[in-house]
């Protein structure tokens, strides 16, 4: 959430403008004026200021009802375990997962407010566990989803539980490499201070792809295939799409972002104006899932002890 706004491929044509872009990457710290190719007048571009103001109160907001939430389902798991009887452990990781996402917000709303003052260093470690967190939490509904590995703490699960937070991490390389820090005008940590061509980038964007659109969609033919079958929806499927419907719309943003930059989508003013925010709306929404997800798995696990207690179990 460390952005403002990224900047047109065809900027002003002016050499000086033009090495500061290089500088600067994909994201500005104030408001800019684009050139639109098919105009001589500049396009103004206003979602920096809005980020700017409304960023650091709704990841506020969020980072206290993520805490809320992720507690209240860490309490509820260490008392009544039972509610959760084959996704204990399952839900555990997602819990550390979510409650690691929450805890990175405050250093980026403050970062937003007063500029960037942690360094560089942090800056990279910021994102990288930024999206560790979310893959980890990508890759263990998914796993969740296709195999019953969970139902007990066992050498077979904790190999899975390994290699998942492993892979995560190493999808999350990528990202900490193309993000860090610029410092114009004050310092800020962004997604991306590299070429949006630079091997790093793309595989960071490979990553992002495969967890926000490819992996909900083999899950999505997975499932309707089990069902065809008369296998069912499988268990804990609520949870499970909550996740990916907060982040596809962001995978497919950085999708059309990339297109855009690569000059394989035309676009005007306009256009490269409202995707502005429609990109950082996309982001919003999945950054949601820190809160609504702890939500949705608590809600899970006390429906679920409603209804043994209803049935006599």
């Amino acid at each position: 959430m460390g952005n403002c706004i990224p900047v047109s491929p065809k900027v002003l044509q002016n050499e000086t403008f033009v090495d500061l872009l290089d500088l600067l990457g994909n994201f500005t710290t104030d408001e800019d004026y684009l050139m639109d190719y098919s105009s001589s007048e500049p396009c103004h571009n206003a979602y920096c200021p809005f980020f700017q103001r409304a960023a650091p109160a709704f990841l506020a907001t969020t980072c206290v009802a993520a805490t809320l939430a992720t507690g209240a389902l860490l309490v509820a798991l260490a008392k009544r375990p039972h509610a959760w009887p084959c996704h204990r452990a399952l839900v555990a990781q997602l819990a550390v997962a979510t409650g690691l996402f929450a805890a990175l917000l405050p250093a980026v709303a403050a970062g937003i407010v007063q500029g960037w003052r942690l360094g560089a260093g942090a800056c990279k470690v910021t994102q990288l566990l930024w999206h560790c967190s979310v893959f980890a939490q990508g890759l263990l509904v998914a796993s969740g989803c296709c195999s019953g590995v969970w139902s007990h703490w066992e050498p077979r699960s904790q190999r899975l539980a390994a290699c998942i937070w492993l892979g995560a991490l190493l999808l999350a390389v990528p990202a900490a490499l193309a993000g860090g820090t610029v410092a114009a005008p004050e310092a800020s940590c962004i997604h991306r201070n590299v070429d949006i061509f630079s091997p790093v980038y793309l595989l960071h964007l490979a990553s992002c792809l495969c967890v926000f659109l490819l992996l909900p969609a083999a899950l999505l033919v997975a499932t309707l295939v089990r069902v065809g079958r008369g296998g069912g929806w499988g268990s804990g499927l609520g949870a499970s799409w909550l996740f990916f419907v907060l982040w596809v719309p962001y995978g497919v943003g950085l999708a059309v972002d990339f297109l855009l930059y690569a000059e394989v989508l035309r676009y005007t003013c306009s256009i490269f104006e409202r995707f502005d925010y429609a990109l950082g709306l996309c982001e919003a929404l999945g950054v949601l899932h820190c809160c609504l997800a702890p939500a949705v798995l608590l809600a899970t696990g006390l429906c679920h002890r409603k209804v043994d207690a209803d049935g006599g179990f």
